[in-house]
């Protein structure tokens, strides 16, 4: 009886260190609170979607913006209608309204800005104020998005 609660108690132990390392292990490195480093992210950010890496730039959305769509949904759907050829030129970050920073870049000469927030060490992007649109894009079901995009096969 000992020896099992022992082994228990062991197993026990081991399984929360190991989850402890594995969710310790996942979480990134801070990002510093600089505007070259927002720069620097919201560069790799947008080269990300512009090369179909989806997921990353998932990653970097706030909770507000992850709570409209999945990760999986989100990479799934852009996998099925992916945006045509583009090159986002990011520009320039500046601090904005209520705490945001804006990101400026340029696809095909049209100027576009995002806002960006500094929360728990780390730059996140809002979904939410960027791109409305994509909002209720993404709250369609799956079908009526691709079809919308003119995506269905």
């Amino acid at each position: 009886m000992t020896l099992t609660l022992l082994a228990i108690g062991c197993m026990a132990g081991c399984a929360a260190r190991t989850a402890t390392t594995a969710s310790t292990a996942r979480r990134p490195p801070p990002d510093p609170r600089t505007s070259q480093a927002l720069l620097r992210i919201a560069t790799a950010f947008n080269n990300n979607y512009d090369n179909g890496h989806y997921g990353p730039v998932y990653d970097r959305w706030d909770a507000r913006s992850q709570a409209i769509i999945t990760r999986a949904d989100y990479i799934r759907r852009h996998q099925e209608c992916p945006a045509g050829p583009q090159t986002a030129r990011t520009t320039s970050a500046s601090p904005g309204p209520r705490g945001a920073w804006l990101v400026h870049y340029e696809i095909g000469g049209q100027q576009l800005t995002d806002y960006w927030f500094y929360m728990r060490r780390r730059w996140v992007f809002d979904l939410v104020l960027s791109n409305p649109q994509s909002v209720r894009l993404y709250r369609m079901p799956t079908h009526q998005y691709l079809s919308y995009l003119g995506c269905t096969h």
